[in-house]
C-alpha cells in the first residue's frame, strides 16, 4: 500500500471539465492498492496519516496534525503508484491490486479517515482526472507499508 500526502493550500479533481470535488487547505493524498494488502495496512495507513504532524504550529514547526487544523482530505485513487519501473523503459502494473478490489479497500480506506476528519472527499475511481492543487511549502511524503 502506497500513499503520496501532500500539504495543500486547495485542490481540485475535474471529469470531463466538471469539478467533482474540491477542498480547501488540508491534504491531497494519492492512494495505491497493492496485491495483498488487508485491513490490516489500511488501518495502519489511516492512523498515521491522521496523526501525522506536517502542519505548521505559531513557531512555524511541523506540529500540528490535519486534526489539529480542522483540514480537509481529497483522496484519489491512483495505481500508477505500483509501477515496477527497473526493467526497461515501460513501467509495469503486476503489483496493482485487480480494479474491483482495489475499489472496495479505497472505499474502506476514506471511510477510516472520516471517521475523525470532517470533511473527507474523494476522485472518480478509475476515472481519467485532471488533479489541480496549490502545495503548500512544498511539503510532500511518501509512506508505504508493505503486506509482507
Amino acid at each position: 500500500m502506497k500513499a503520496v500526502i501532500q500539504r495543500v493550500k486547495n485542490a481540485s479533481v475535474l471529469v470531463e471539465g466538471d469539478i467533482v470535488s474540491q477542498i480547501n487547505a488540508g491534504m491531497l493524498i494519492l492512494f495505491c492498492v497493492e496485491k495483498g494488502d488487508t485491513d490490516s495496512e489500511l488501518q495502519w495507513m489511516a492512523n498515521k496519516i491522521k496523526g501525522l504532524r506536517f502542519f505548521s504550529d505559531e513557531n512555524d514547526k511541523m506540529n500540528r496534525s490535519i486534526i489539529d487544523i480542522n483540514g480537509e482530505i481529497l483522496v484519489v485513487s491512483q495505481f500508477t503508484l505500483a509501477a515496477d519501473c527497473k526493467k526497461g523503459t515501460r513501467p509495469g502494473f503486476d503489483n496493482a491490486e485487480v480494479p474491483q478490489r482495489a475499489k472496495l479497500m479505497y472505499e474502506k480506506f476514506v471511510g477510516l479517515l472520516k471517521s475523525d476528519i470532517p470533511v473527507v472527499k474523494t476522485g472518480v475511481f478509475a476515472a481519467m482526472m485532471d488533479v489541480s492543487l496549490v502545495n503548500d511549502g512544498p511539503v510532500t511524503f511518501v509512506l508505504e507499508k508493505s503486506n509482507s
